[in-house]
């Protein structure tokens, strides 16, 4: 069974997901949803019939002190309808501070173009998101 990666933004969301053994972490797809909820979900109703995932893990927009923002409360409400649409899925979430500054680091490093950044920044930050639960679940 796979694990999806959320990088759960305002207009685009970011995806990743693991292999069948879950080992490793690719980058599957940037869906540009414009805050429309349904778009995303539709994409992901083809997605989870696409792969056999058995976890969705879904990135959580804390300030750098910790707090919660507006942004959480936007993730906790879009968590609560993957929770309801998709009962039988474990839903996680972890912590996201940095991984969209790691994700622009990696693409500096690469010299990305501007343009090419926008489009694949939400899935690289999706890939660190994956990986950092991937390693807090083995490290357990």
């Amino acid at each position: 069974m796979r694990k999806l990666g959320i990088d759960y933004g305002d207009s685009r969301v970011g995806l990743a997901i693991t292999d069948l053994l879950g080992i490793t972490v690719q980058g599957l797809e940037t869906i540009h949803y414009n805050g429309n909820d349904k778009i995303l979900l539709k994409r992901l109703d083809e997605i989870l019939n696409e792969y056999e995932i058995d976890t969705i893990v879904v990135g959580m927009p804390f300030n750098m002190n910790g707090t919660s923002s507006t942004r959480v409360e936007v993730t906790n409400q879009f968590i609560h309808k993957l929770k309801c649409k998709y009962n039988k899925i474990k839903i996680e979430t972890i912590d996201e501070r940095l991984t969209t500054v790691a994700a622009h680091k990696a693409m500096n490093f690469l010299d990305v173009n501007k343009k090419q950044k926008r489009n694949i920044v939400d899935t690289l930050s999706a890939e660190y998101i994956l990986e950092i639960y991937m390693k807090r679940n083995n490290n357990t």
